[in-house]
């Protein structure tokens, strides 16, 4: 809770409240339903909490935002997320039953009323939101014709890597103007050695 103060000196007490039971609710919930690796179960805090949200790092959503999170999982990165911007309203979405009941189950725990989490694949998800965010399982021109029309303002991709190729790809094959592409480096903030590949790919409309 020290990494996240100093990160984000503005969060509350309850905000930080959530974080703190996140970390316990995800370690209790992996070990029915396996949403994250069993070798980063002790890194659920740097790993996952604190890589959603450098998202929150790059990004200022303003209050009454509509988020669309696609193939979430057990919850990330929406749900450190709608813990950051509370007057936000946050949909997670993934095609993997057991996935949402887990994220479902731990934004309910959270007491947090702006998540809803459907199984979905994200084609089927009536559009648009303000925003599209995604730890990107994918390549970035598999996965935007996903997201296409989903989102008026921009989509943040959680992604890591020498990532210039991909966006190239992605924009050739998908016909983005390669303006609209800006790739950040978590680094820049975390000084972890853990996010020193891990970068957020934004796509502005």
């Amino acid at each position: 809770m020290e990494k996240l103060t100093d990160l984000f000196p503005g969060l509350t007490d309850a905000q930080l409240a959530r974080f703190d039971a996140m970390e316990a609710l995800y370690r209790e919930w992996n070990a029915r339903v396996n949403v994250i690796s069993r070798k980063d179960t002790d890194a659920i805090r740097t790993h996952h909490i604190l890589h959603s949200l450098a998202i929150a790092r790059l990004a200022g959503f303003p209050a009454g935002s509509t988020v669309l999170d696609v193939g979430t999982g057990g919850g990330f990165p929406g749900i450190p997320l709608a813990v950051y911007y509370p007057a936000c309203r946050f949909t997670l979405c993934d095609s993997i039953g057991k996935k949402v009941k887990v994220a479902q189950a731990v934004a309910d725990a959270l007491g947090l009323d702006n998540v809803t989490c459907v199984q979905a694949r994200a084609e089927t998800i009536p559009g648009p939101f303000d925003y599209v965010v995604s730890r990107a399982v994918t390549d970035l021109a598999t996965f935007y014709p996903w997201v296409r029309g989903k989102f008026r303002k921009a989509a943040f991709f959680l992604k890591g890597g020498d990532l210039d190729a991909e966006i190239a790809d992605c924009a050739r094959r998908c016909r983005i103007d390669p303006a609209r592409f800006y790739q950040a480096k978590i680094s820049a903030w975390y000084d972890d050695p853990w996010f020193e590949e891990k970068k957020i790919v934004v796509i502005s409309q």
